[in-house]
């Protein structure tokens, strides 16, 4: 667990949805700096909901988020992001019809006045980012437009990367690459890693996870407890 001193995100009794509706139902959970949590459960239990009333992108009708010591319940996703959260959404949302390089661009506009952007950085973790940095991003593969999602995260030098459903849709050879660059971007970089998956690899390398259920989290599970792959599967069963 977390002490205060070492939170980075902290989510206490959220609730949140979509018009009238409810999804979330007082969620609470913390990130610590420097940790790689996960977020599990099926589909339709709520975890993408939770995904964009942290960025913002919903607003939550009760509850706190605090990041890095700041409440930032009232803030736009915008602010939000420069501040330092990184956001990968589902489906990855690259601009299409922008080549590689356009897209890698516009995370500039997160960063603070007078930083500058170690792109060689982003294509040491993503080297085909340089070898195609002229290439329409909507011409690749599922794989390849996650890693643009992930390099385009990394230009604004989030401080917290949120990712949801980093796998889907993707090579299992590709999974095992951006398991293998979250990992990296968490030791080398520090980046602390908040990620919602149903992928049982991909999950395994967070160091704990909470398991969603019915809009609420039901249980937080050690990274012992993630080895045990019969038990995981009984936890994602459909």
């Amino acid at each position: 667990m977390t002490t205060n001193n070492t939170k980075l995100l902290s989510v206490e009794g959220v609730t949140s949805g979509y018009g009238t509706t409810s999804v979330l139902q007082e969620v609470s959970l913390n990130v610590g700096r420097g940790e790689i949590v996960a977020v599990i459960g099926r589909n339709g239990v709520g975890k993408t909901t939770l995904m964009k009333t942290l960025i913002g992108l919903l607003k939550h009708r009760q509850g706190a988020i605090r990041f890095d010591g700041q409440d930032i319940s009232a803030l736009e996703s915008h602010q939000r992001a420069r501040l330092g959260i990184g956001y990968i959404p589902q489906g990855r949302e690259v601009f299409s019809r922008m080549t590689v390089w356009e897209n890698l661009k516009v995370g500039e506009m997160l960063q603070q006045p007078g930083e500058g952007v170690d792109y060689e950085r982003v294509y040491e973790f993503f080297p085909i980012l340089r070898e195609r940095a002229n290439q329409r991003a909507g011409t690749f593969s599922g794989g390849q437009q996650q890693q643009l999602a992930i390099g385009r995260a990394m230009v604004g030098k989030p401080k917290l990367m949120l990712l949801d459903e980093p796998s889907e849709g993707i090579q299992p050879n590709i999974v095992k690459d951006i398991s293998r660059n979250i990992l990296k971007l968490n030791r080398e970089l520090g980046v602390t890693i908040l990620f919602v998956e149903q992928n049982l690899d991909m999950i395994m390398t967070a160091q704990r996870c909470y398991v969603m259920d019915k809009g609420q989290i039901t249980r937080e599970l050690a990274a012992e407890q993630l080895c045990d792959r019969d038990a995981m599967r009984r936890i994602l069963a459909v």
